[in-house]
């Protein structure tokens, strides 16, 4: 049995928005979040951790003519998109096993746009919201 310790690398990643291929992105995060508190009864130290609602949050970070297809394709803006994405890491053809991460429901939340002297391009970072992360799927 060999073992590979081999790492992803950023151009071993893929990401689909709404059955799109993103070839002008520069970065992608994304959070699943756990609201967690602890339950206090007799005494000093808790009885138990609570847990709450689960929210999923994150960004893509684009060039501008990634943002101008993707305001396209929401009718002149990326806040009415409602759109699955597909981040898939690794390269079968070097070898890699490939991890696969659906995120489910997609909303932008903000539009930004900035540039500042010096910039020889546009990069935009879009925050959304999302209603799961399916692993594997």
């Amino acid at each position: 049995m060999s073992f590979n310790s081999r790492q992803y690398e950023w151009g071993d990643v893929t990401v689909v928005l709404g059955g799109r291929d993103i070839t002008g992105i520069r970065g992608i995060k994304y959070t699943e979040k756990g609201e967690k508190e602890a339950l206090f009864a007799k005494g000093r130290y808790p009885h138990s951790i609570q847990t709450g609602n689960i929210t999923i949050e994150g960004e893509i970070t684009v060039l501008q003519s990634e943002l101008i297809a993707l305001e396209k394709a929401g009718n002149g803006s990326v806040l009415g998109l409602n759109v699955d994405g597909v981040v898939s890491y690794g390269n079968p053809s070097a070898g890699d096993a490939m991890t696969t991460d659906r995120i489910v429901g997609i909303s932008f939340t903000e539009s930004p746009k900035e540039m500042k002297q010096g910039d020889k391009n546009m990069e935009i970072s879009i925050p959304f919201i999302a209603l799961a992360v399916k692993p594997n799927a």
